[in-house]
């Protein structure tokens, strides 16, 4: 149900957005040593912690976390280009992993890739996840149409994949762990109440669970329920951003 490769190809990409993947792995995405150099600059100079999700560390704020209130919105667009030079910074010298993923998808895709844009403006790509040991992410899904209700460019998405470039792993555990399963927006939120998950133990076992090295890249569907195992030892770290998809004729879309 996922694929490992070397190099990512746009029959790569249709493939997980047919459905006929979960996944894509690219391991060495980002050479290890390089990886681990970044992963140590980025978290060196400290991070927040997700408003609505505390027990998640973050650099960068998710356009999650506005949930549709307006001085969340407002924090969020006015940050945008500001959190994207932050991450340049604390990766120099080397190249932003994000940037470096969102050149490799404009090269893949037939019709390019370029930055979402929401409301009229450009929306923030880039956030640094942090998961210490001992944390349980729980399981949930990513719809962009849930978050920003009544948008026409939240509901014009066709699929809506996740990617994340994995800088830092624990000595054990902080496996991705994907299960094919898609419960509604009600249906999630009868069943996580007033946390942001809910227990994986509720789906029953997952179809995918991978557990990625410092350096990998992997892509999958974040409309599916997905989750991370907690970590021993070290913490884990991540690059993330979405990717949006409206067709094969439309450019893909980067947005955190």
């Amino acid at each position: 149900m996922y694929l490992e490769t070397e190099r990512l190809r746009t029959e790569h990409m249709q493939s997980l957005l047919n459905g006929d993947l979960l996944a894509i792995r690219l391991s060495q995405f980002i050479d290890a040593p390089t990886s681990q150099k970044l992963g140590t600059q980025i978290i060196d100079k400290g991070f927040d912690r997700y408003v609505n999700a505390p027990s998640i560390g973050r650099i960068g704020m998710a356009f999650y976390e506005a949930e549709n209130q307006p001085e969340r919105m407002a924090s969020y667009f006015e940050g945008v280009f500001d959190n994207i030079d932050e991450l340049r910074r604390r990766c120099a010298p080397y190249l932003s992993p994000i940037d470096v993923l969102r050149c490799t998808l404009d090269e893949v895709w037939p019709a390019g890739a370029t930055l979402e844009t929401l409301y009229g403006k450009k929306m923030y790509v880039g956030l640094s996840r942090v998961v210490q040991p001992d944390v349980h992410f729980l399981a949930h899904h990513d719809i962009l149409a849930k978050d920003a209700p009544g948008s026409y460019q939240a509901i014009s998405l066709q699929g809506q994949l996740a990617a994340n470039v994995y800088l830092k792993m624990p000595e054990q555990g902080g496996e991705l762990q994907i299960w094919k399963t898609e419960l509604s927006p009600a249906e999630f939120d009868q069943m996580r109440g007033d946390s942001y998950g809910i227990h994986p133990d509720l789906l029953g076992a997952p179809e995918v669970q991978i557990c990625p090295g410092p350096g990998d890249l992997i892509i999958f569907n974040s409309r599916k329920m997905h989750a991370v195992t907690p970590g021993k030892g070290d913490l884990r770290l991540s690059l993330s951003c979405f990717v949006g998809y409206r067709g094969p004729a439309m450019p893909l879309t980067f947005w955190s």
